[in-house]
């Protein structure tokens, strides 16, 4: 691996990323599908900031005593108890702080593992914590603590019981009743639109995610997706009022943005890393988008 780039973590690369000193972390057999622990047992072996990285499994913590910040793309979000924070797999992270106090829950999960079996097709569509650019906070009420807190620990229990052969099939369970759970806590407004744009949308979104270094036009994306160009930049245009170009121009910003701040790449290096093989092109590229070039963005960080 090329440690100057941010790393793509899978479940078992994850935890040498987060415990380099921890020699015997508990894990299972199963933690490559599925895998939750008590946030309390883990931080204190966690060397606080975690590095840049993208993870190949859907993630979530829950607080119920202390505070975190922790970043999806380049926003960063400081979240407190009775808060859930969801980060999709190969969405850029960083995990600056948690207070030593912390409890809690922290569990990742691959996203297949739900979507196979007796899951309806699309269901996990409407919940907005678990796509690439929905909010991935979900406040919990005070009243629904008791339902969640249940929902967790059974969930508990089968990362203890990873051996048995019902493990998985009880854990997809209590993670899909889960989630429909906290859909409850989010407003409509949150939640992408059940259309066929809307789908198509989405599908571009993640698929800008997964395929920005390979992929870096509007008609290879409308390729992968099996639409026209034409008829893809209408559906993005519907849903979000931008267009495909937009979108993926926006993209381009924000791995620009990432490696800017959090690798040591030249600005040449990371021109050609997403598709700009003239370095003048790419400030000028950045320069329309943000006001300042490359260096300055840089330097900005540094000071």
């Amino acid at each position: 691996m090329d440690h100057k780039l941010i790393p793509l973590l899978n479940a078992h690369s994850l935890t040498a990323h987060h415990f380099p000193t921890w020699p015997e972390v508990p894990n299972s057999s199963i933690a490559h599908l599925f895998h939750v622990n008590r946030l309390e047992t883990h931080i204190h072996h966690i060397a606080f900031p975690l590095s840049p990285h993208r993870k190949t499994v859907h993630d979530f913590i829950f607080l119920t005593q202390g505070c975190t910040t922790r970043s999806k793309g380049l926003n960063e979000y400081q979240i407190g108890a009775n808060t859930f924070f969801f980060l999709p797999a190969s969405q850029i992270t960083t995990h600056q702080s948690i207070s030593p106090d912390a409890q809690g829950f922290y569990c990742h999960f691959d996203l297949d593992l739900l979507n196979k079996g007796f899951v309806q097709a699309g269901v996990l569509s409407d919940m907005p914590f678990l796509e690439f650019t929905g909010s991935p906070v979900v406040e919990v009420p005070p009243v629904a603590l008791p339902t969640i807190l249940l929902l967790l620990s059974r969930l508990e229990e089968q990362q203890k019981q990873a051996e048995s052969p019902t493990a998985l099939h009880l854990a997809k369970v209590y993670l899909l009743t889960l989630f429909f759970e906290l859909r409850g806590f989010t407003s409509a407004s949150e939640r992408p639109a059940r259309t066929a744009a809307g789908r198509i949308t989405q599908a571009y979104q993640d698929a800008l995610a997964q395929h920005i270094y390979t992929r870096q036009s509007v008609v290879a994306y409308a390729e992968l997706l099996a639409v026209s160009p034409n008829h893809l930049n209408k559906c993005v245009k519907l849903v979000t009022g931008k267009s495909a170009q937009d979108a993926l121009d926006g993209m381009l910003l924000l791995e620009s943005k990432a490696l800017l701040r959090q690798s040591s790449l030249s600005v040449g290096e990371i021109a050609f890393k997403i598709g700009i093989e003239d370095q003048s092109s790419f400030s000028r590229f950045f320069k329309t988008k943000t006001g300042i070039t490359p260096r300055e963005y840089r330097a900005a960080k540094a000071v």
